[in-house]
């Protein structure tokens, strides 16, 4: 199984919980910024790193970066450019994967998020500056 077909299971499994707070959106976050590479827009980059600072550091459900991304998308033409850490994060899709559905794998895919968003530490300030600057209402 290749890694995107691992992303598109565990897609299958967080649309179909229908939850509230959405974790969908983390695993689209946490799945992009992880693969990211130079070939990888820097708006995917942008968003991706947008919503993991504020699901890990500001507490959002995925509904509200959702919303977040749209506004963003709304007010930013020129996307910043983050550098790709060698290392993106110690767990992978396939280790949530792995993880039995439920709270066990919901807990993983917290866990998966905080490693990736942790590998991009060096861009912690910068995406921080990003979400003040030109989401200055959130």
């Amino acid at each position: 199984m290749s890694p995107q077909e691992a992303y598109n299971e565990l897609a299958l499994y967080t649309l179909s919980k229908g939850d509230s707070n959405f974790i969908h959106q983390y695993i689209v976050d946490a799945f992009c910024a992880q693969n990211a590479n130079e070939n990888t827009k820097p708006v995917a980059i942008t968003f991706a790193l947008v919503g993991l600072y504020l699901h890990l550091e500001k507490n959002y459900t995925g509904r509200e970066v959702q919303l977040a991304h749209i506004k963003l998308a709304e007010k930013r033409k020129e996307w910043i450019k983050f550098d790709i850490p060698k290392d993106t994060g110690g767990i992978i899709v396939f280790d949530v994967l792995k993880a039995k559905e439920g709270d066990d794998r919901d807990n993983m895919i917290n866990k998966w998020s905080v490693s990736v968003w942790q590998a991009y530490k060096g861009s912690h300030s910068k995406v921080a500056n990003c979400v003040r600057t030109v989401l200055a209402q959130l």
